[in-house]
């Protein structure tokens, strides 16, 4: 497949080039060390205590919201998009999911990690199949969860992030984020931003001639990419939370 002429960066020296990099690096460490003082500063958040019960329907039956923690401290909790009228789950959060590691780094550290959705187990089990994953993933359809935390609401479902802490069976919400805020997570953009191209979506400051579309759609399923990928519906298109 030909690939259209787009604009390219600047050509230079290599001596050029290494005072631009070293330049760029001091504000990367700098951006790192402010990344750290916010860090610090969630770490010393206040907490709310959960004493309402929730239950949610696992691949081995009924779990409590004290369950999902598996016997671990802390709990962290992907608000996965997957509506019961609907076939498949999300593909923006797919993606997300498809660039979590391996959960022995963050058992080691006693953390839990699991997807909720409100759709049942019937759908979910064979889209998780279909997906290759293996992080646990729970409906809590029939129960409140969705909506308590605002990952569903009148206008449709919601992706997001929560975090729970637990003191023996007293359970605690800790932090809470949506939109931009779970960018951070997806290893795809992460990698992308290094590159000179960016995500290549219309809202990013590049320079002129640089390859755009629009938001949310050039996105699918792993199992659904093609060198001509067409218009997308993505679920997530219908939201500006930039």
């Amino acid at each position: 497949m030909t690939k259209s002429k787009i604009a390219l960066p600047k050509i230079v020296s290599r001596d050029e080039w290494l005072a631009s990099s070293k330049k760029l690096l001091a504000k990367e460490k700098e951006a790192t060390r402010a990344l750290d003082r916010l860090a610090a500063e969630r770490r010393r958040q206040p907490m709310v205590e959960i004493d309402k019960e929730y239950f949610f329907d696992g691949e081995n039956g009924k779990a409590s919201l004290l369950d999902l923690f598996d016997g671990r401290r802390q709990l962290i909790v992907y608000h996965f998009m997957f509506d019961p009228s609907w076939e498949e789950g999300c593909d923006g959060c797919s993606m997300l999911v498809d660039s979590m590691g391996h959960l022995a780094h963050l058992h080691i550290r006693d953390t839990s990690l699991v997807l909720v959705s409100r759709a049942p187990q019937a759908k979910i089990k064979p889209f998780k199949e279909r997906m290759g994953w293996n992080v646990p993933w729970f409906s809590s359809y029939g129960s409140d969860f969705n909506y308590d935390f605002e990952a569903t609401t009148d206008t449709g479902e919601h992706h997001g992030l929560s975090i729970f802490l637990r003191d023996e069976s007293r359970i605690f919400q800790t932090y809470n984020t949506k939109n931009r805020g779970v960018d951070r997570l997806n290893a795809n953009f992460n990698y992308l931003d290094l590159t000179p191209l960016g995500r290549q979506e219309d809202w990013e400051d590049s320079p002129e001639g640089w390859p755009k579309t629009p938001r949310y759609e050039w996105w699918r399923h792993h199992d659904k990419y093609s060198d001509d990928p067409g218009d997308s519906e993505s679920c997530c298109g219908s939201r500006d939370d930039l």
